[in-house]
C-alpha cells in the first residue's frame, strides 16, 4: 500500500491536513448523491452522504477510507485550503511556453515590487512544468480562489479549494515533491502577499471611496501602470485588459484609465487601441462583477 492514493493521503492527513480521493482528471472522485435530483439544490454535506467534493475532506483515517472505499477508481488525492490547523493557501506558478507564461517570474516581480521574500516552503511540482508553492494563512483570513488576479500565470487555492497532493496520479504525468524541499510544513505567507491576495474591495454603485493623499498614485496602482509599460509586443493587448480588468474591480478604473491608457501608448499601441482594450475591461468586469467583501 506504500504507493498507493490512499497510502499519500494517509500521509497528508497525518499532519493535519484534510484530504479527498481524485481522479486522473483532478476532479473529486466520489460522485455526488444528488445528480439524479431533478433539481439539485445546494448541499455541502448536510446529507450526510458522500460526494460533496472538498466539503468531505477529512484529517480523520476511518472518513478517508471510507471515502476512497467510495472511489475504487482514484489515482491520487487533494488538500482541501483554508482549514485549521495550516490554514493552507495554494500559489499554482503556471509554465506555458506557447503563451510564454512563466508564474514563477511573475512573483519574484511582484516580490521586488511589494517588497516581500518568497520562503522556502513546501514545493510540488506539477507534470507540465509548473510548481504549487503551500502557504500557512492567519486564522480568520478568507483567502478567495483566484485564475491570473493577482499577476498572469498565478493561480491561487483559497477557502474552498484544494491543492492536488504530491504522489497523485493524473492524466498528464504525477505531481511529486520538489527535491530539498521541506516536507509538510508550510512556511507563513509574507504579509504584503497576503496584501495581494485578499479580495478587493467594491465600491457600490453611487458612491465613491477615499483614497489617501499619497502624492500620485498607490502602490498597487502604480504596479499595474508599471506592468504594462513593461509590455512586449504580442502581450500588449492582453497585459492592458488585465491590469485594467485589475483597476476597475478595486474601485480605480476611471481614476487609473489614462495613466494605463498612457503606459500603453509608450508599448507602441494607438491611442485608438488602448482606449478600446480599457473600454471593454471596464464594460467586462461590469458584467462579472465581484462579491462584495464580508
Amino acid at each position: 500500500m506504500a504507493n498507493t492514493p490512499l497510502a499519500h493521503a494517509l500521509a497528508a492527513a497525518a499532519h493535519g491536513f484534510r484530504v479527498i480521493p481524485l481522479t486522473r482528471a483532478k476532479l473529486p472522485a466520489v460522485r455526488s448523491p444528488h445528480h439524479h435530483d431533478p433539481v439539485p439544490l445546494p448541499c455541502r454535506g448536510a446529507c450526510g452522504r458522500l460526494g460533496h467534493g472538498v466539503h468531505d475532506a477529512s484529517a480523520a483515517p476511518e472518513a478517508i477510507r471510507a471515502l476512497f472505499a467510495a472511489a475504487p477508481w482514484a489515482t491520487g488525492y487533494g488538500i482541501a485550503c483554508g482549514c485549521a490547523p495550516h490554514h493552507l493557501i495554494g500559489v499554482d506558478l503556471d509554465l506555458k511556453h506557447e503563451g510564454r507564461i512563466d508564474g514563477a517570474a511573475a512573483l519574484d516581480r511582484l516580490a521586488r515590487r511589494y517588497a516581500f521574500t518568497v520562503p522556502r516552503t513546501v514545493t510540488v511540482l506539477t507534470p507540465r512544468g509548473g510548481r504549487h508553492l503551500w502557504l500557512c494563512g492567519p486564522p480568520g483570513l478568507t483567502v478567495p480562489n483566484s485564475a491570473g488576479r493577482i499577476a498572469p500565470g498565478i493561480d491561487i487555492r483559497g477557502t474552498g479549494g484544494y491543492l492536488v497532493g504530491p504522489g497523485s496520479a493524473t492524466s498528464r504525468g504525477r505531481y511529486r515533491l520538489a527535491s530539498g524541499s521541506p516536507a509538510w510544513r508550510p512556511a507563513p505567507a509574507p504579509p504584503a502577499l497576503l496584501g495581494l491576495l485578499r479580495p478587493p474591495v467594491r465600491t457600490p454603485p453611487g458612491r465613491t471611496t477615499p483614497r489617501p493623499a499619497t502624492g500620485g498614485t498607490s502602490g498597487r496602482d502604480a504596479a499595474l501602470v508599471g506592468f504594462v509599460r513593461e509590455s512586449q509586443e504580442g502581450r500588449r493587448n492582453d497585459r492592458l485588459f488585465w491590469a485594467a480588468c485589475r483597476a476597475y474591480e478595486t474601485g480605480s478604473g476611471e481614476e487609473l484609465a489614462p495613466a494605463l491608457i498612457e503606459a500603453a501608448l509608450h508599448t507602441g499601441l494607438t491611442r485608438r487601441e488602448a482606449e478600446a482594450t480599457v473600454a471593454s475591461a471596464a464594460r467586462n468586469t461590469a458584467r462579472h462583477p465581484l462579491p462584495p467583501a464580508a
